[in-house]
C-alpha cells in the first residue's frame, strides 16, 4: 500500500466564483499547498530545503480531471500519495474529496527537484526520499 498524507482545507470566499464555485485553478493551489504541509510534516520545509540542501521544486507535468465542483464553506480533503520517484523527480497522485465523500478532483503531478542556485536537475536527499516513502 502507497503511503498517503491527508489535509483539510475550508473553501473561502476568495477561492470562488461569482457563483460561489470554486475557481478551477486553486485546486491545483490545494494540491500544492497538501504536498508542501506533507513536506513540513515529515520535517522537509522548502526554507530548509533551499539552506540546508540548496533544493527548490517546480512541476514540470501535470494531468488532472474536474468531476465535480465544490462550493463556498465545504470543507475539502487532499489526499496526497506519491507514486514514484526516479531520484530528481517525485510522481504525486492527488485527490480532492468533499464532506460527502464525492471525488471532485483527482490529479497526478510529477514534480522535479533543482538545484536552487542553477535551476539544473538534482538528486533529492536519500532522507527526505526514506520520509516520503517510510510507512512507519
Amino acid at each position: 500500500m502507497l503511503k498517503e498524507f491527508i489535509w483539510k482545507i475550508r473553501v473561502y470566499y476568495e477561492d470562488t466564483d461569482a457563483g460561489g464555485v470554486v475557481f478551477y485553478a486553486n485546486y491545483l493551489r490545494f494540491m500544492e499547498r497538501a504536498r508542501t504541509e506533507w513536506l513540513r510534516d515529515i520535517g522537509f520545509d522548502h526554507k530548509n530545503l533551499i539552506e540546508k540542501y540548496k533544493l527548490i521544486f517546480a512541476v514540470k507535468n501535470l494531468k488532472i480531471n474536474y468531476m465535480k465542483p465544490s462550493y463556498l464553506d465545504d470543507l475539502l480533503t487532499i489526499t496526497s500519495k506519491l507514486l514514484n520517484n526516479r531520484g530528481a523527480s517525485l510522481v504525486f497522485q492527488q485527490e480532492i474529496i468533499n464532506e460527502k465523500d464525492e471525488l471532485l478532483t483527482q490529479a497526478e503531478v510529477k514534480i522535479a527537484c533543482l538545484n536552487s542556485n542553477t535551476l539544473k536537475a538534482s538528486p533529492m536527499p536519500e532522507k527526505l526520499l526514506m520520509e516520503l516513502t517510510n510507512d512507519s
